[in-house]
């Protein structure tokens, strides 16, 4: 079974998530400046991933410093490499909480000796990948229990193992749907402009022997139309207090697909998703990538010349279209700013 991300004593091993389903490739980071620019162009995606990497660069770009290193220089090489890894994406809640974790542990062990820092981060970092498993295997129960019958899934995007930790959120159900004993199907939106369902959730669901068709984008309200989806499950990238979600860009055309055929529409992602600083969806920022990732496909040039293209990497879903949120501490249902806050125990 594949493994998205691993801390190893030679560097950061991950899965290179640009060439699946035709290539399982994986590459060893060896300095905090190679884990970001893995973000920044998508070697490593998806929400909690993202986070698990960036805790793991600060880890591995402390590693780095001499023992003999001054306190001074050490913090200064601390914030500085907390910045770097900060600045690669902007809208995924998990990178920054990640970073804001590693922080705590670094203040925790101020006064300590260089080594003792070091062992210290790495096993902050890799405490947060094991934790981010573990809820992840805890958000697949709760939302296995909404489900007690065969069910036909549609999902957007990718938001299984390949974008967490390991496990998934949004596959996460599906897979613990399917480990019950019930029969499921799923149809993957194929995701433009990256591909994410056509390349990756469809390889994911491929390895787990779960029935899958690949759509693309404008056929999902054909198909749940037709009745032929009982549910639709994403994931999230950042989740507001009142419960408007942001999620890859099209996710909120799903939810008003399916509202309008009358499909629950559920949000998949642990509670450190949620950014409870953020009042409501409007104020989350939207990640504007590089516009030849609409205009090409792998090299292939898919316009004319001199044609603009945008290229916003996400959107974000109102939250009186999201039938519930599964997160790893429960399901909460409308009013979310309620009920999300209750689970995180504010």
């Amino acid at each position: 079974m594949y493994k998205t991300i691993e801390w190893t004593d030679e560097g950061i091993v991950m899965i290179d998530q640009r060439v699946l389903p035709l290539e399982e490739k994986y590459v060893c980071l060896t300095h905090y400046q190679e884990v970001a620019a893995a973000i920044r162009e998508m070697v490593i995606r998806g929400a909690p991933a993202i986070g698990v990497a960036a805790a793991m660069g600060v880890a591995l770009g402390m590693k780095r410093l001499p023992p003999e290193t001054p306190p001074a220089e050490v913090t200064g090489a601390f914030g500085r490499i907390c910045g770097e890894l900060a600045a690669t994406r902007p809208t995924a809640v998990n990178l920054f909480w990640a970073i804001r974790r590693m922080q705590q542990k670094f203040d925790e062990l101020t006064g300590e000796p260089l080594p003792a820092q070091q062992a210290g981060l790495i096993a902050e970092a890799c405490r947060i990948h094991e934790e981010d498993i573990a809820a992840n295997r805890r958000l697949g129960e709760y939302g296995r229990a909404l489900f007690t019958a065969d069910t036909t899934f549609l999902t957007h995007c990718n938001a299984g193992g390949l974008a967490t930790g390991g496990y998934g959120t949004a596959l996460g159900v599906i897979r613990a749907v399917h480990e019950s004993g019930r029969k499921v199907a799923v149809f993957a939106d194929e995701t433009r402009p990256f591909l994410q369902g056509a390349r990756l959730t469809a390889w994911e669901l491929q390895q787990l022997n779960i029935p899958t068709t690949v759509i693309t984008d404008n056929m999902a309200g054909h198909i749940m139309a037709q009745g032929k989806i009982d549910a639709v499950v994403v994931g999230a990238d950042r989740i507001a207090a009142n419960g408007d979600t942001a999620n890859k860009i099209g996710t909120m055309m799903v939810a008003v697909l399916a509202a309008t055929c009358q499909v629950p529409f559920y949000v998949a992602a642990p509670l450190s998703t949620v950014d409870f600083e953020l009042a409501e969806g409007r104020g989350i920022p939207i990640e504007q990538r590089d516009p030849r990732e609409v205009t090409h496909i792998r090299g292939l040039q898919l316009t004319p010349d001199g044609v603009s293209a945008a290229n916003p990497a996400f959107d974000v879903t109102p939250h009186p279209y999201i039938t519930a949120i599964i997160t790893d501490r429960g399901v909460a249902f409308p009013p979310f700013n309620e009920t999300l806050a209750r689970l995180a125990g504010r």
